[in-house]
């Protein structure tokens, strides 16, 4: 029995915003790839500088107390760059930058493992988000944790969407 005009049009409409929806997550996930391949190619560059001048130099370029929070914080930073393992920092990177990009694509392509991924690899950091939250609220960190909560459960419909589907058509 075919089915009504009006209900394959709803249909249609609600693949387009699926499809839109997917893409706009895999355009962020690529986003957030590209900005973590360029953070790891400015660390490899610092690595041979003296980070904790470079730091002064800009905190005092803003003309910014070095005692301040933000400066600070900074400050602690540059001075743990020089004794860290870079390699190591280098391989979980590029490890982050390779899952950003395959979500990105399985995502943009609407493939059920992108879908999968995505949902996974950002209900990973829920917990975290929540416990940040909870130890400083500020509407960033809610707003950041309500984003995930959102991407996280739109891709767990889409899952559970799908296996209703193959499961109707079996």
């Amino acid at each position: 029995m075919a089915k009504p005009d009006r209900i394959r049009v709803a249909e249609a409409g609600h693949a387009v915003a699926k499809r839109r929806a997917l893409r706009a997550i895999a355009a962020f996930e690529a986003i957030k790839g590209i900005a973590a391949f360029a953070a790891v190619i400015g660390l490899l560059d610092l690595v041979h500088h003296d980070v904790r001048h470079l730091a002064l130099e800009l905190i005092g370029h803003f003309k910014l107390n070095p005692d301040a929070r933000y400066p600070s914080i900074l400050l602690h930073y540059a001075g743990l760059l020089p004794g860290a393992d870079v390699r190591s920092l280098v391989l979980l990177a590029f490890g982050y930058v390779a899952v950003r990009v395959l979500e990105a694509y399985g995502l943009w392509n609407g493939r059920a493992w992108g879908e999968w991924l995505g949902a996974l690899s950002g209900g990973i950091y829920i917990p975290f988000e929540v416990s940040h939250l909870a130890h400083q609220a500020s509407l960033v960190n809610a707003l950041v944790l309500a984003g995930n909560i959102f991407v996280v459960s739109f891709l767990a419909y889409q899952l559970a969407r799908r296996r209703r589907d193959d499961i109707a058509r079996r």
